[in-house]
């Protein structure tokens, strides 16, 4: 069982809206076409996302004109990325989170997992993306594919859990760290910062805290950098690539 996100950064330019890397979203189908089986797909939301929800004040206000706006642009590129996936010949079909879980505080409280389940057992991959969410203290909120990627990969066990971005994995005083613990988060924490463009769900950081709790849980994973042909593949198969979000001794 994997679960794989791949970061709005590869798939879009975080500072332009609406501005989709088509040649990326191309070959990312490609490489996970060459694994596909019982895989759950996230991918973020990228300029499709985050610029709409800030120039509608999401999450901290609530608009109902900007749940609209932001949801439907993300399901635009949700759809790209489906459609590229069925060309390169998986079986891959939409799921959208706006519609299927609700938040509480900003976190996941409920989700309704059978759907997906039932798509894993007659071999299709459900597609899920960074949305807009009703939220039962906020009203609405955002759910990132970081908080997405840990919650489905304790629901469904996934042997293999990896998040790629556009660097090469967490990185201290330029290098990748080959792992990282919540015992040495502290050492790097002063390095930690946003991603490039525009991000309202954390930057790496967030994507780090996330898979620091998942691996609390008894499931590692990796970041890695997925802008690189071929580490895709490499991080299904369970690779060292990247930076392994490990356990505390």
């Amino acid at each position: 069982m994997k679960v794989l996100k791949i970061g709005g950064s590869i798939l879009t330019d975080k500072v332009r809206a609406s501005a989709v890397r088509q040649d990326a979203i191309l070959r990312v189908a490609q490489e996970i076409a060459s694994s596909p089986e019982n895989m759950v797909l996230v991918h973020g939301a990228g300029s499709f996302g985050h610029i709409p929800a800030q120039k509608y004040g999401l999450p901290h206000s609530f608009n109902p004109e900007g749940l609209w706006v932001t949801h439907r642009s993300v399901a635009r590129l949700n759809d790209l990325m489906v459609e590229a996936l069925c060309e390169a010949g998986v079986h891959a079909l939409p799921v959208h989170p706006f519609s299927s879980l609700v938040l509480r505080d900003g976190r996941i409280d409920s989700f309704n997992l059978e759907p997906i389940f039932q798509m894993l057992q007659n071999g299709l991959m459900p597609v899920l993306h960074g949305d807009v969410a009703m939220d039962l203290t906020r009203k609405a909120g955002i759910v990132s594919g970081d908080q997405l990627v840990p919650y489905l990969a304790r629901a469904f066990g996934a042997d293999v859990a990896a998040v790629g971005c556009d660097v090469d994995g967490v990185l201290f005083q330029g290098h990748a760290l080959p792992l990282i613990t919540r015992h040495t988060l502290h050492e790097i924490d002063c390095e930690l910062g946003g991603s490039a463009g525009v991000d309202v769900t954390g930057g790496m950081k967030g994507k780090l805290l996330e898979l620091l709790d998942l691996a609390d849980r008894g499931i590692e994973s990796v970041i890695f950098n997925a802008s690189k042909n071929g580490n895709i593949s490499r991080a299904l198969q369970g690779e060292p690539v990247g930076t392994r979000v490990g356990r505390s001794n």
